[in-house]
C-alpha cells in the first residue's frame, strides 16, 4: 500500500490533542500486524466504504485491567486506509501511573456469542507521543493482536509503564471482506499492575519478516504490500535480514502470523542460535486458529540481542495447490524487553560457537 504512513498520521493528529476527552483517530503494521495494515492505496478486491463514526467505543478502567470495547457495530464497516482503521481511534488516560503486564482481544456478538476470528484484523494500543525504539521518528505501538487472540501475559515482575499524563489510543480495523453482521462487539483487555508494585520496566520492540517501518518502505521486496509477501501455490521460504537498534534482554515474544504460516524463526546468524522458533495452530487447509502457549515465548531469565551483531528472519509457508485466491503471508514478533543484556543469559545461550559466515539475504524458494 502506498501513501502517508499510518503512524505519522496519529503523530500529526496527537500532536493537536488538547484535552482529556480528545477522541478522533493501529496499525497496522506490520504487526499488527499484526501484524496487518501500515499505508493507504493497496489493490483490493472489493469495494471499500468510507469511515463512518457511528459505533460507540467505551473504557472501561478497574484496578487490575482496563476494558476498550468497539460497538455493537455492524459488518462490513467503512475504512480509514491512511489511519488503517475501522472507526475513528479512540484516545484515552488513565487515571493512575500503572504497568501493563498483559493483553487479550476479543470478538463476539453482543450476546457473547464468539465470532469468527478472521472478521478482525487487529486492536492496537499506542502511545502517540513516545517514539518507537524500532522505527525511529515513528509512534511508540505498546500492544496489538490480531486474529491469533492470544491471552499475552508477560513473566511475574515486568510490565510496560503507562504514565497518568500520557494520552494513548486505542484502533480497531476488521478485514474489508468480512460478510455481514450485525451487532458485532470487538474487546481488548489491557492487564494492569499497580506503580508501586516494583516491577522492571519493559520497552515494546516490533521484528518482521515484512518491512514494518514507514521510512523502510523503499526496502519492500518485491511484490510485497502491507497485507504481507505474496505467498505462490505451495511450500515457500522466505528470509530476511533484521537488526536491532539497541541492545536488550527479551523476556516475551508476542507472534503474529497470517494464514498458510506453517513456521517462523528469529535466529542470530553471528552466534549461531535460534532464538524463536514459532509454529501456530491451524485447519487443514492452513486457516490459522491461533498460537498455543508452547509456542509463544516467556521468560523472566530472558535472551540477549544485540545492535552490533547480525539476526535474521524466515518464514515457512504453505498454500494450497489448488487455491486461486492471491494470499499474503506475514510472520512478525512483539517484543517485550528491557534494556541492556541480560545479566543471567539462558544456558543455551552462553558458550555457543560463532555461525558459519553467511550473508543473509530475501530469498523466496518455490
Amino acid at each position: 500500500m502506498r501513501g502517508r504512513h499510518i503512524r505519522e498520521t496519529m503523530r500529526r493528529r496527537a500532536s493537536n490533542l488538547t484535552g482529556f476527552a480528545a477522541t478522533g483517530l493501529l496499525f497496522l503494521t506490520a504487526i499488527a500486524g499484526a501484524p496487518a495494515s501500515w499505508a493507504t492505496g493497496a489493490p483490493h478486491d472489493h469495494v471499500v466504504p468510507a469511515l463512518s463514526p457511528a459505533a460507540p467505543v467505551s473504557v472501561e478502567i478497574e484496578p487490575d485491567r482496563i476494558t476498550i470495547t468497539f460497538g455493537p457495530l455492524d459488518l462490513p464497516t467503512g475504512h480509514d486506509g491512511e489511519l488503517a482503521a475501522s472507526l475513528p481511534p479512540h484516545v484515552f488516560q488513565v487515571p493512575r501511573d500503572t504497568f501493563l503486564t498483559g493483553f487479550h482481544a476479543s470478538l463476539s456478538k453482543t450476546d457473547g456469542t464468539p465470532l469468527p476470528r478472521h472478521y478482525l484484523h487487529h486492536l492496537l494500543l499506542i502511545d502517540p507521543n513516545k517514539e518507537s525504539p524500532a522505527c525511529p521518528g515513528e509512534v511508540y505501538f505498546l500492544a496489538g493482536a490480531g486474529l491469533e487472540m492470544s491471552d499475552a501475559r508477560f513473566p511475574e515482575g515486568y510490565g510496560v509503564e503507562i504514565k497518568a499524563a500520557d494520552r494513548l489510543m486505542a484502533v480497531v480495523a476488521f478485514y474489508h471482506g468480512a460478510p455481514a453482521t450485525t451487532g458485532v462487539v470487538a474487546r481488548f483487555t489491557l492487564y494492569l499492575a499497580s506503580a508501586g508494585a516494583g516491577l522492571t520496566p519493559l520497552q515494546v520492540y516490533h521484528m518482521g519478516i515484512n518491512v514494518g517501518c514507514y521510512r523502510q518502505l523503499d526496502r519492500r521486496a518485491p511484490g510485497e504490500t502491507d497485507e504481507g509477501l505474496p505467498l505462490p501455490q505451495g511450500l515457500s521460504v522466505v528470509t530476511a535480514p533484521v537488526t536491532f537498534r539497541m541492545d536488550g534482554c527479551v523476556k516475551y515474544a508476542y507472534p503474529h502470523g497470517h494464514d498458510h504460516l506453517v513456521l517462523f524463526t528469529l535466529e542470530n546468524r553471528t552466534s549461531g542460535r535460534t532464538l524463536l522458533r514459532t509454529a501456530p495452530h491451524t485447519t487443514k487447509d492452513g486457516t490459522l486458529i491461533g498460537f498455543p502457549p508452547s509456542q509463544v515465548y516467556s521468560s523472566a531469565r530472558g535472551f540477549s540481542v544485540s545492535k552490533d551483531e547480525a539476526y535474521e528472519m524466515t518464514m515457512i509457508s504453505h498454500r494450497p495447490l489448488h487455491d486461486r485466491i492471491p494470499r499474503y503471508g506475514m510472520a512478525n514478533y512483539i517484543l517485550y524487553l528491557t534494556a541492556g543484556p541480560c545479566a543471567e543469559p539462558e544456558p543455551d545461550q552462553a558458550n555457543r560457537t560463532a555461525a558459519p559466515t553467511h550473508t543473509p539475504s530475501r530469498h523466496t524458494d518455490p
